[in-house]
C-alpha cells in the first residue's frame, strides 16, 4: 500500500529537513515518493502503477505519496515545480528525482538501478 505523508510524517520516516542540513534517510528500507496533486491527469495515470508496485516490492521498498497542494512547503523544500515528480531514495545513498509520468518499466528500472532492489 502507498502511504500518504504529511510534513510531520515525512520528517519522521524520510528526512527531517528542518533539523538536519545534510541528507540522512530515516528509513530502513529504500523508498519511492510520488509528489502529486489530485487535479493532475498524469498523476492519476501513475497512481495505480504505484499501488501495484507497492504490492510487488512489499517488504523490499516503501512507497509514499505527498500531495503538493496540501504540503506546499514540503514540495518547495525539494524544488518540485512539475508533477508528478518521483523521488527514489536508496537506504544508504543520495536520493534521485525523476520528473513526469514515467512508464512502469522506467520506475522498475530506477528501483533496480537507484535503489538496488530486484
Amino acid at each position: 500500500m502507498v502511504e500518504q505523508l504529511s510534513k510531520e510524517t515525512f520528517k519522521e520516516k524520510v528526512f527531517d529537513f528542518e533539523n538536519q542540513s545534510t541528507w540522512h534517510y530515516e528509513g530502513d528500507l529504500p523508498c519511492v515518493i510520488d509528489f502529486y496533486a489530485d487535479w493532475c491527469g498524469p498523476c492519476k495515470m501513475i497512481a495505480p502503477i504505484m499501488e501495484e508496485l507497492a504490492q510487488t516490492y512489499e517488504e523490499k521498498v516503501l512507497f509514499y505519496k505527498v500531495n503538493t497542494q496540501v504540503e506546499q512547503g514540503l514540495a518547495a523544500v525539494f524544488g518540485i515545480r512539475s508533477i508528478p515528480s518521483i523521488l527514489f531514495v536508496p537506504a544508504n545513498d543520495k536520493p534521485q528525482m525523476a520528473v513526469g509520468a514515467l512508464p512502469r518499466e522506467d520506475i522498475e528500472r530506477a528501483i533496480a538501478d537507484v535503489l538496488k532492489v530486484e
